[in-house]
């Protein structure tokens, strides 16, 4: 029997989280993205706890016209700027068992630009 698109995703995500883990000095950000939206969060796996997120339905995002590339790049500089105001520089990046092209590489690149280390 064959694997879902679904299960094969849920079998990469546990390999991926099997290997990283966030802190307080160090979250782990982590992506999700649906078909129209894409959302991003900091979490410290020691507590638990979401320490920032955003989405493309924030609506400094969302009023602006653009294709879901050009949306991953918005969401990707909007976190690095929420991070650098909680004075979080560091972050273990967690593509959730997705393939690291297209929206999920453009808000890598652009969460780097705008100054986060992952």
């Amino acid at each position: 029997m064959s694997l879902t698109k679904q299960d094969r995703r849920q079998r990469i995500k546990y390999r991926i989280r099997k290997r990283l883990s966030g802190s307080d000095a160090r979250p782990r950000m982590t992506v999700y993205r649906s078909n129209k939206q894409i959302y991003v969060q900091l979490v410290n796996d020691l507590t638990g706890e979401t320490l920032i997120s955003a989405s493309s339905k924030e609506k400094e995002i969302a009023s602006q016209k653009v294709n879901k590339i050009e949306q991953a790049k918005l969401v990707g500089k909007r976190i690095a700027e929420k991070a650098k105001e909680k004075g979080i520089d560091n972050v273990v990046f967690d593509r959730n068992g997705y393939l690291y092209h297209g929206r999920i590489k453009n808000l890598a690149d652009a969460a780097r630009k705008s100054g986060l280390k992952l």
